[in-house]
């Protein structure tokens, strides 16, 4: 009996699982606009650090005296408020652009993790110069201001509206925090309007003006915070808690502001007692203590956050994608 060998037949060997983008690529629309926020807010933030302040008095409209930055382009800002802006201006430099340049590379090749980090970068710059373009004394940077407030704002909403369709799925053995984010939002964003309305409310009822208003003719930074952030916040706690996806893409800017808190605040502080500005103890532990505790809670919610998102692709008999959170 003669034996015949069968005819080769080509197997499919699968290949190990890797690592792989699990969404399409940031659009090189949406980088263009990084790049130009990238640039425009190193000129802007480059030129505010460029003079230190050489203060001279004025009348305010309500009869009572300021003293005014002098110099540069804070030149006709408060004292108080030219050197805050300073240190705005560092932490813009040292921490926002290259946090901005990193997450869109990151997002760029695919990632989910990169995809949910942008829109919070972006979010600096968005509230950074949305507040300069309306609040700021006029100056020779008032149209890179409204330019940089433009791109991030388009920017931002594009790429968040990207990453509310991304299917976030959970890594095996992780939870994303419900409890620990749901709580923090929920206090952050009730604490908002108080801290920020109630001085305000406070002078009103007194027949007054908020203090350090001086020279400025509204309150636009209450105004933003209470109005925008604070319901943005409340909004994601409510929608965590729920369990769905949507939340803790919200979550993700609103908690990459949060940690930028301190930076901010702590540069500010110091940027103002160097040009002079005369802070009481209190004026200054305070606030710095207080946005210190806050930053750290946001940092480590976001990190476990970013932590439990799955990088890999799904292979095709897996199951749906889903989210798990945890407490």
């Amino acid at each position: 009996m003669t034996l015949h060998r069968p005819p080769d037949v080509p197997v499919s060997v699968p290949r190990p699982s890797r690592a792989a983008p699990v969404h399409p690529r940031t659009p090189g629309v949406v980088v263009g606009l990084v790049l130009l926020v990238a640039v425009l807010g190193a000129v802007a933030a480059g030129a505010g650090l460029l003079r230190g302040p050489e203060t001279f008095t004025v009348e305010t409209m309500r009869g009572g005296e300021a003293v005014l930055y002098g110099q540069g382009v804070y030149r006709y800002e408060t004292l108080f408020v030219g050197a805050l802006n300073r240190g705005t201006d560092i932490v813009t430099l040292v921490l926002g652009i290259p946090l901005l340049l990193v997450s869109t590379w990151w997002a760029r090749r695919g990632s989910v993790r990169g995809a949910l980090l942008l829109p919070g970068a972006l979010g600096w710059f968005l509230y950074v110069y949305a507040t300069m373009a309306v609040r700021a004394a006029f100056n020779p940077l008032f149209v890179v201001y409204v330019a940089l407030f433009a791109a991030a704002l388009y920017a931002f909403i594009v790429t968040l509206v990207s990453a509310w369709r991304l299917p976030v799925r959970v890594r095996s053995g992780r939870a994303l925090p419900r409890r620990g984010a749901g709580v923090l939002l929920l206090v952050s964003g009730l604490a908002m309007p108080v801290i920020w309305l109630g001085p305000v409310v406070g002078a009103q009822l007194a027949g007054a003006v908020p203090e350090r208003l001086e020279t400025y003719t509204t309150a636009v930074t209450e105004a933003l915070d209470t109005a925008v952030i604070a319901p943005a916040v409340l909004l994601a706690a409510v929608w965590i808690w729920r369990r769905e996806t949507r939340g803790y893409v919200l979550a993700v800017p609103l908690l990459t502001l949060e940690t930028m808190l301190a930076p901010m605040i702590a540069a500010q502080t110091a940027s103002q007692l160097s040009a002079g500005v005369r802070l009481t103890p209190p004026e200054v532990v305070g606030p710095l203590g207080g946005f210190v505790v806050l930053s750290l809670a946001a940092g480590l919610v976001l990190a476990r956050l970013l932590a439990a998102v799955d990088e890999t692709r799904p292979r095709p008999e897996a199951a749906p994608d889903g989210l798990a959170a945890g407490g």
